[in-house]
């Protein structure tokens, strides 16, 4: 994942050299920000919990802060489509962390809440995952980190909208 070459050992034990990442990739912002999310998932795997992913924390999140709510309104919060929305909640209902229950005016919204448990896993989950943010985000006060790339994501969501690049 870095810039300059690794090297490691080979089958055969011989020596194996992993060339560097050639320069045309390092100034594609595709690469770095693909870098920065497979870095983000092992530091999230590690850190903050194996089995709950950060989608998933980001349903729970919106559900606590949205009770009642219904999924496909939650999806836009949480950045997820509505069918990927959808497969979440049932399997976060399938392990008792929320519920979802037919609106009683719609059949088809399902209504979401939190159960104790996802109330429970929620609150030990969200303290791994502030000491994670911290530790990404700590280092140059003058700059907000956090605020930087989620501008630089509504500018890539606005881009992608297009229907041609000028």
């Amino acid at each position: 994942m870095g810039e300059s070459a690794r090297t490691g050992r080979r089958r055969d034990d011989t020596p194996a050299v992993t060339p560097a990442t050639p320069s045309d990739l390092l100034a594609a912002p595709g690469y770095g920000a693909r870098r920065l999310y497979q870095a983000y998932l092992a530091a999230w795997n590690r850190h903050v919990d194996p089995v709950l992913t950060g989608p998933q924390f980001a349903v729970l999140s919106a559900v606590r802060a949205y009770p009642g709510s219904d999924q496909s309104s939650l999806a836009g919060a949480v950045a997820l489509d509505t069918s990927t929305m959808a497969d979440l909640c049932r399997r976060l209902e399938r392990r008792g962390l929320i519920r979802r229950v037919e609106s009683p005016h719609d059949a088809r919204r399902k209504l979401l809440s939190l159960t104790d448990e996802g109330k429970s896993v929620l609150s030990q989950v969200n303290r791994r995952a502030r000491r994670l943010d911290k530790a990404l985000l700590d280092g140059d006060d003058d700059i907000d980190m956090a605020a930087l790339l989620n501008a630089l994501g509504a500018r890539w969501e606005r881009i992608a909208e297009v229907d041609k690049l000028r």
